[in-house]
């Protein structure tokens, strides 16, 4: 199934290329199917595969998470990737948090993800049920998977959330050792009686810091020199309707809070403000610029959905209408999605990782092979990257999906296009050794 996905996916995910044949299409549609196979297992598979790639490494673990204009009575929904959304409260979503490297920001893998199934707006207000009974559990268990990455010998593990993972069970519930970078939503209470928001603007400066910030809608790319502030709060713990539950959790938690705030931003732009609370102390401007920059790793995330979706494989456009095989699918196109992520994230050989961290090492050969009828004669020409490493590979598949050597780096668009015909190109080098 991944192989015929990266082989066709470009085109859209739809069932009778990806059979590839009529006998395959109705294998397919048989596995599809098949109530053996469950979106859970292949997540844990992936999870455990990522679990191999992390030691001795810092890891992000990053949600992608926006607030949705068709959540439960306004409940922040944990990431709107919406595979399905009639606009009326009907939809199925995506919820999934990947690992990135924390040093490189190579992407070593899937953590967790489930489905979020929506049928009509929830008779009891969000305010009114328990943390089990909401859609925001999700953050908490995606927070707790994050844990086994330290089992499997990750040097240190900080999930990453924006202001939709700002929940106190977020902050206290964690697993030991487990850091979080979270942007704040509520202007907390804290123990001393002020204001977190007031708090925030009343700390001098640490320093400044210039970042760079991508093109999105409604905003072009520009560099912005963010005021950095960093002090220790201790937030209470929020009132709550259901009292009783409320009280189980701890009366206050202590963390550190850090503002970057721009400074003399465009008049045609919003300036950017992010108020962080974190785990990490920070007293210096050194861990300051490392908090946002934990932060901005987010976009790695953005750029696999890309990938994912419209861009790339189009999942939002099949047209099957059951649910179960549907999100089997989707689970497949989502780790599909991510092996072609990992090539780019080593696009430079910073990362140093090996080819069989997404390629099986038999294909090494026919990857040479191919890398030589596409170098030139120029050092700029020639890929710069040692045999047997991804970033090689990651090299091969982008000059195959048009890239030149030239002109910046090639986006995921492009590296799966090459992904693809390197894997056309490997067919026939298979039944060419076989002849």
């Amino acid at each position: 199934m991944l192989a015929r996905l990266l082989a066709v996916g470009h085109e859209g995910v739809r069932i009778r290329p990806l059979g590839g044949s009529r006998g395959g299409e109705v294998r397919l549609g048989r596995w599809l199917r098949n109530k053996r196979v469950r979106p859970e297992e292949m997540f844990a598979t992936a999870r455990a595969r990522t679990a191999g790639l992390v030691h001795g490494r810092p890891v992000l673990v990053i949600h992608r998470q926006r607030r949705s204009p068709g959540g439960e009575d306004g409940e922040a929904v944990p990431d709107t990737t919406s595979l399905r959304d009639d606009g009326k409260d009907t939809g199925l979503y995506l919820h999934p948090a990947i690992a990135v490297d924390a040093e490189h920001g190579a992407l070593l893998g899937l953590v967790s993800a489930c489905f979020l199934r929506r049928a009509g707006r929830q008779a009891v207000h969000c305010n009114n049920r328990a943390l089990a009974d909401k859609e925001s559990r999700r953050w908490i268990e995606a927070t707790t998977e994050a844990g086994t990455l330290l089992a499997a010998g990750a040097a240190h593990v900080t999930v990453v959330a924006d202001r939709e993972g700002d929940i106190y069970e977020e902050f206290v519930c964690r697993p030991e050792a487990v850091e979080v970078v979270i942007r704040c939503h509520h202007d907390r209470l804290l123990a001393d009686r002020r204001k977190l928001f007031a708090a925030a603007a009343a700390l001098p400066e640490l320093g400044r810091h210039a970042v760079e910030l991508p093109a999105k809608p409604g905003r072009q790319k520009r560099t912005a020199t963010l005021a950095l502030r960093a002090s220790p709060v201790r937030i209470k713990r929020p009132q709550r309707n259901r009292a009783g539950e409320a009280k189980k959790l701890p009366p206050t938690v202590s963390l550190w809070l850090v503002e970057a705030r721009e400074v003399d931003a465009p008049a045609d732009a919003a300036a950017i403000l992010w108020r962080l609370l974190t785990t990490h102390p920070v007293t210096t401007l050194a861990q300051a610029k490392l908090i946002t920059g934990f932060y901005r790793e987010r976009w790695s995330i953005e750029q696999l959905f890309r990938v994912m979706k419209t861009k790339g494989f189009n999942i939002e456009a099949v047209r099957i209408e059951d649910t179960a095989p549907f999100e089997t699918l989707a689970a497949a196109t989502l780790i599909a999605a991510i092996h072609v992520q990992q090539m780019l994230g080593d696009r430079d050989g910073t990362a140093q990782r090996g080819l069989k961290d997404v390629f099986d090492p038999a294909d090494q050969p026919a990857l040479e092979a191919v890398c030589t009828t596409l170098e030139g004669k120029t050092e700029r020409q020639k890929n710069p990257h040692p045999h047997g490493s991804l970033a090689y590979a990651a090299w091969v598949c982008a000059r195959l999906g048009g890239w030149t050597g030239y002109y910046g780096k090639p986006g995921p668009v492009v590296m799966l296009h090459g992904y693809r015909r390197f894997k056309a190109m490997l067919d026939g080098w298979r039944i060419g050794r076989l002849v």
